[in-house]
């Protein structure tokens, strides 16, 4: 489903090009988080049934991190999304191209924001915590906070994507 995030929300092929980006960005988030917050809270590398359910995780249900990839996919088309196609000699496609470029902020993104604790334990509450945790909204809001804050971009219900200043 296409939903226009902002008035100039239409450059359709970067948005292709993220959606089909995600499942495979949001796989690999969860790889980073699961190995930095193993490194800050098991240095050592001992095993324990806490450190094996880490080990043991995948991902098969993406759906809790969607909004918040959603989101951080809109930030990116605001920031960096081109209405008028640009000329691309390398001999790519512009999917291609965007993809690149997208998987590229993605990762130096969620890099950022994995040195930060609440950021790591509100994936790991959508992820690997999911079944126990009963408080999940609260970590899509903590997500939500990280791109109000590192971008000054916030998300109204309303009026879509709003950038603002951040006191």
């Amino acid at each position: 489903m296409i939903r226009k995030f902002f008035p100039l929300d239409k450059n359709y092929l970067l948005e292709e090009a993220q959606i089909t980006s995600r499942q495979h960005l949001l796989v690999s988030l969860v790889e980073k988080v699961k190995s930095i917050y193993l490194q800050k809270h098991n240095p050592l590398g001992l095993q324990d049934a806490f450190t094996l359910l880490f080990a043991t995780f995948k991902l098969k249900n993406s759906k809790p991190l969607e909004a918040f990839y959603q989101n951080l996919a809109a930030v990116y088309r605001y920031k960096h999304g081109e209405v008028q196609l640009e000329f691309v000699w390398d001999g790519r496609d512009h999917i291609e191209k965007y993809k690149v470029e997208w998987e590229t902020a993605f990762a130096e993104w969620t890099t950022r924001f994995c040195a930060h604790e609440l950021f790591l334990q509100a994936v790991l509450d959508l992820t690997v915590f999911l079944p126990e945790n009963r408080h999940a909204i609260l970590a899509e809001n903590k997500m939500n906070h990280f791109i109000l804050t590192h971008f000054e971009m916030r998300l109204h219900k309303s009026k879509g994507l709003v950038a603002m200043k951040v006191a």
